[in-house]
């Protein structure tokens, strides 16, 4: 779709359909929803700018989307610090405090509870270390892929990862096997 959008500009609307929704809720996830939609159309605009540059032997745009929206991101920095430790302060909601945990099950519960540690642990990451883990985990990139999207060498994905999980279990206090 990218290389026919060359010829043809409309065929990009293509790739915004079919990853519009992902970029948009990882930028969510990041920055609140009040940046997710700037986000994410900055991140269509600057795709479309410069798809004559897209590698069109690689067969999924994921990568090189989530690398310009982590881009985009870092200049949001501030407030995505702001939201980490607003996160950390906050309490939890009325519906995680525990009136029907026992149906939540243990796993939700235990997520509920690590959350404002979680979220102040993320806001101590450095801004790469930070974009690294949440490529990770929360766009469920391949570590291929956010090398990728990245541009950092697959050896600096699994040494920086590696690095950022250790500081993690020391923030939050969790044996090896949680994280």
């Amino acid at each position: 779709m990218i290389e026919a959008s060359l010829t043809a500009p409309e065929r990009f609307a293509g790739v915004f359909d079919r990853h519009a929704d992902e970029i948009h809720a990882y930028a969510g996830r990041r920055l609140g929803p009040e940046h997710a939609d700037d986000v994410t159309a900055e991140t269509f605009l600057v795709a479309f700018r410069k798809r004559h540059r897209y590698d069109a032997s690689r067969p999924d745009a994921r990568p090189w989307l989530y690398g310009i929206a982590a881009n985009l991101i870092s200049g949001h920095r501030r407030s995505e610090i702001r939201r980490l430790r607003a996160l950390a302060r906050a309490p939890r909601d009325a519906d995680e405090r525990g009136l029907h945990e026992e149906e939540r099950g243990a796993e939700r519960a235990s997520a509920a509870v690590l959350r404002p540690a979680l979220a102040a642990a993320l806001a101590r990451l450095s801004t790469a270390e930070r974009d690294l883990l949440l490529l990770v985990a929360w766009a469920d990139l391949s570590y291929e892929e956010a090398a990728e999207a990245l541009k950092i060498p697959i050896g600096t994905v699994r040494s920086r990862l590696h690095r950022v999980r250790a500081k993690l279990r020391r923030h939050l206090d969790l044996p090896e096997e949680n994280l």
